[in-house]
């Protein structure tokens, strides 16, 4: 494909918002519908950055695909800007772990084609993440090792975390002042979340999904191809549970 000098100038304008600002507008969303070489052009300067563009109906985001990206969010940037101090990798683990589960919970199943509810409130949050965990200890050790391997996700790791932020049982642990409550570690989740677009905060303790997360959950969570089976391995007890009350 032949591209001019004009349609070459405007879509590096474009990319060059994109980069600094991770989200461009109604003008520039019409072009990128409307212009096949602008959009090509677009597509192709995100890719040599391991990024790619995420379309919603208003805006455009830009949103690094892997690790590789320089424009990708590191786990070091997270701690400093929302974690506590002292904050470890298995705090960034469960963050990650805790917007899986949020997401998943939008959907009645890991390939639905949309959400199936409007909005979460974190009480409701809790008590799935809740579940997860208690799926994940039913595991034993050798099991969960293997399923480390297949996933790249610290399982025990996550589990320890989360048990050690018992809301019930704080008490050794509280004194130290490593212990901070569920409630507070989500209320920090959703605040990152909310950061990066992905949750609205409608009010009385509930939250909703944007219309980018959507775009995001449906392009790459609800493709294997992307998320190498994460969803299916997290939400399958509940596969396993109905087929048992058959």
């Amino acid at each position: 494909m032949d591209y001019s000098e004009q349609t070459v100038i405007r879509a590096f304008q474009i990319y060059t918002k994109l980069a600094k600002n991770g989200v461009v507008g109604q003008e520039e969303v019409q072009l990128y519908n409307a212009d096949d070489r602008v959009r090509a052009l677009l597509d192709l300067f995100s890719k040599e950055v391991d990024s790619v563009i995420i379309k919603t109906s208003e805006q455009l985001f830009f949103v690094p695909k892997t690790k590789l990206s320089p424009f990708h969010v590191s786990n070091d940037w997270i701690k400093r800007k929302y974690l506590r101090s002292g904050a470890t990798n298995a705090d960034i683990y469960l963050l990650y772990f805790c917007t899986l589960i949020l997401f998943g919970s939008f959907y009645d199943s890991y390939q639905s084609p949309g959400p199936t509810r409007q909005f979460i409130g974190l009480d409701d949050w809790i008590r799935l993440i809740q579940e997860r965990i208690d799926h994940l200890k039913s595991h034993d050790e050798e099991e969960l090792k293997e399923y480390e391997k297949e996933f790249s996700y610290n399982w025990s790791t996550i589990i320890e975390k989360w048990e050690d932020m018992d809301d019930i049982k704080e008490t050794a642990k509280r004194q130290t002042g490593n212990t901070i409550s569920r409630m507070s570690f989500l209320d920090t989740v959703k605040r990152f979340l909310i950061d990066q677009e992905l949750v609205q905060d409608i009010g009385n303790n509930e939250i909703t999904l944007t219309e980018k997360a959507m775009t995001i959950i449906q392009r790459f969570f609800m493709e294997v191809e992307f998320n190498k089976g994460i969803f299916e391995f997290i939400y399958a007890f509940e596969k396993e549970d109905t087929d048992a009350g058959h």
